[in-house]
């Protein structure tokens, strides 16, 4: 039987006593950390052509190798294990996905963290190659009830708007001169990526680490006027054939994969999980597709997620699923009451499948969604 974990993913400013012990409260065995600083001026809901995460910070001291050992020792007081980590700081690495002149002592840096998240434990690193990053969201009362939800409207954004010089995934790094990056292929960006995975994999492997790829989102050709990477499911294998390395993994964003226009996420479970390919997994729903789509609650979208969960075991993933976020409940609490309704159903879910009845969905048919 599958082992499959349960876990939260919290934010940099999130890695506190208070959130370790909600984390716990709900069930939660494991955690996916943020190191990266998107929120330490203020919490950004949407970002656009005016608005991003923020100056990114190079060379901090929490990805030393003390750091992320304590940072897994206070995790252990609360009976959780920080399983991942997601996402580098832009700061850290924006040569290595620009291809500029700092891109080899960058490279030696990312080798070095990667280092150090074996030594402290951590099995997993989740990362974006994008330039245009996670962009072009809107926040609004778009859920079940009016619940606070996540969504997406290229109608509603400059989709085409061009990168600054100084600004990468989101974030600014260094001051703008006022131009923008400059134009690259889609070919020369998978060369990137490729040259990128031959020179971690190896470091990543010796560490015990894998190397876990988010897909785009949103889910399309092009962003930014920048190429993007994996927009449809059928590209996820293009990454995986690069390098047989048990550490060149996947990050399985559910959502992501459902507002693709190509295939299914079922199928995509099937393709990768088969494979062992996939590393945790981002257990969430939406509704719609690229070009518009919303993110709403875990049982109210267009993933059959029991279904999605029954597959999951039959291919014997043994990762973390995390609801990575979720709508906000109108109350006091509202991040806490969206993600402890989130958690309770993924806990429900599984210990239906600790108890051998997932299996039974499977056996009924090919559900309600596909």
């Amino acid at each position: 039987m599958a082992e499959i974990k349960l876990g939260l993913g919290l934010y940099r400013h999130m890695l506190t006593d208070e959130y370790f012990a909600f984390a716990r409260q709900c069930g939660c065995t494991h955690l996916i950390v943020h190191l990266a600083d998107y929120y330490s001026n203020q919490i950004v809901t949407a970002t656009n052509d005016k608005v991003n995460y923020g100056e990114a910070k190079a060379l901090e001291g929490i990805w030393e190798e003390d750091s992320m050992i304590a940072l897994q020792e206070k995790a252990g007081q609360h009976g959780l294990t920080i399983y991942g980590i997601e996402n580098f700081s832009p700061a850290d690495w924006y040569d290595v996905l620009l291809d500029g002149p700092e891109r080899a002592r960058q490279m030696e840096h990312l080798k070095e963290i990667i280092c150090n998240a074996g030594k402290a434990g951590i099995h997993s690193f989740g990362y974006n190659f994008s330039l245009a990053g996670v962009w072009g969201h809107q926040k609004e009362r778009s859920c079940r009830g009016g619940a606070y939800g996540t969504c997406f409207d290229a109608s509603r954004i400059k989709v085409d708007s061009p990168i600054p010089k100084g600004e990468i995934w989101n974030m600014t790094y260094a001051k703008s001169d006022g131009s923008a990056i400059a134009p690259v292929s889609s070919e020369e960006l998978w060369d990137r990526l490729e040259r990128f995975l031959r020179e971690i994999l190896p470091v990543a492997e010796e560490a015990g680490v894998e190397m876990a790829l988010h897909p785009d989102d949103p889910p399309f050709e092009g962003l930014r006027q920048t190429p993007r990477l994996v927009y449809q499911p059928e590209l996820y294998q293009k990454v995986i054939d690069i390098s047989s390395s048990p550490s060149n993994k996947l990050e399985f964003c559910m959502g992501s994969i459902q507002e693709m226009t190509h295939g299914n996420i079922y199928d995509a479970i099937r393709q990768y999980g088969g494979q062992k390919r996939i590393s945790y997994i981002h257990f969430r729903n939406v509704k719609g597709k690229v070009p518009k789509y919303n993110e709403v609650f875990v049982d109210d979208g267009d993933i059959d997620m029991l279904k999605a969960l029954a597959l999951l075991e039959q291919c014997g993933f043994d990762g973390v699923i995390v609801p990575d976020h979720t709508p906000e409940i109108l109350c006091g609490a509202p991040w806490h009451a969206g993600m402890a309704f989130a958690l309770g159903y993924m806990r429900s879910a599984m210990q239906m499948m600790e108890r051998g009845l997932m299996m039974h969905i499977l056996e009924e048919g090919e559900g309600r969604h596909e």
